[in-house]
């Protein structure tokens, strides 16, 4: 697929930086093939150093050579960061935004001349080889183009398409996910030491724990519930547990956070 294919990470952060090395560890691309671009050079050279790949501090020097463009930057920093690309971009480069909140629409406008866009929303997870990431195509981005971003993200975890109208709900979802994730992990750790156990090992049970379940699901492919009652014996421990989450509302807590994040990703996407 990325057979004789250059690419252009507009970004050198931490996303940027994983996303480059996912590609290099899979094989999908040589360190050669691929360069990046940052405002730091200190962080450029630490990239070349530990990748072998290439840099540049020239945004336009990058995106001139590349088929395709992966825009890593800072929403914020979009629209100077486009103008600057603007004058080699056409419509025979294919270009992966990973910003969130901002609409293949607004990136087509900022390009101009019908530009084959398509929009990430990558998570944290990405970072351990375990994201999850979504990809929507823009009006101009052609079927086969997805398959780039797919491959590419999916070096670093699960990568699946959406249209563009659910990217709000995978914000919330999964874009946002690994927080409410750590604040269970760090919930049950404390209930650990307050029973007694040290921090370092409740922190580690805690975290294992919902790494299991969550490799579990995946792999038997079943409903959560399903999985819920097989590791709850009538009157047992677990059943107890279970019961103090329900009077908690645990379920509702998190459905409204999911909720709220998505509504917040809808209005940053709109100002």
């Amino acid at each position: 697929m990325f057979t004789g294919k250059k690419v252009a990470i507009i970004g050198g952060g931490k996303m940027g930086g994983i996303l480059a090395q996912g590609m290099i560890s899979r094989k999908l691309l040589s360190p050669q093939n691929i360069t990046v671009t940052d405002i730091d050079p200190q962080r450029l050279e630490e990239l070349r150093s530990s990748l072998k790949l290439r840099v540049t501090g020239d945004n336009a020097e990058a995106v001139k050579g590349a088929d395709i463009v992966v825009l890593a930057v800072k929403p914020q920093n979009f629209p100077e960061t486009l103008k600057g690309i603007r004058r080699v971009a056409n419509a025979s480069k294919v270009f992966i935004s990973i910003a969130a909140g901002v609409t293949t629409d607004s990136i087509e406008k900022l390009l101009t001349r019908k530009p084959r866009v398509l929009r990430v929303m990558p998570n944290v997870a990405a970072l351990a080889g375990e994201g999850a990431a979504a990809v929507a195509r823009g009006h101009f981005a052609r079927k086969d183009d997805a398959q780039y971003a797919l491959a590419m993200l999916g070096a670093v975890g699960l990568a699946v398409e959406v249209e563009e109208k659910l990217m709000d709900a995978v914000t919330g979802l999964s874009g946002s996910g690994p927080a409410y994730c750590f604040v269970i992990i760090e919930a049950l750790a404390d209930a650990g030491v307050q029973l007694g156990l040290g921090r370092d090992l409740a922190e580690k049970l805690a975290a294992q724990t919902m790494l299991g379940a969550a490799r579990l699901c995946l792999q038997e492919n079943q409903h959560p519930a399903r999985l819920k009652n097989m590791v709850t014996s009538p009157g047992g421990t677990t059943a107890a547990g279970l019961r103090v989450l329900e009077e908690g509302k645990i379920r509702a807590t998190l459905t409204g956070a999911v909720e709220a994040a998505a509504k917040r990703a809808k209005e940053l996407a709109g100002s």
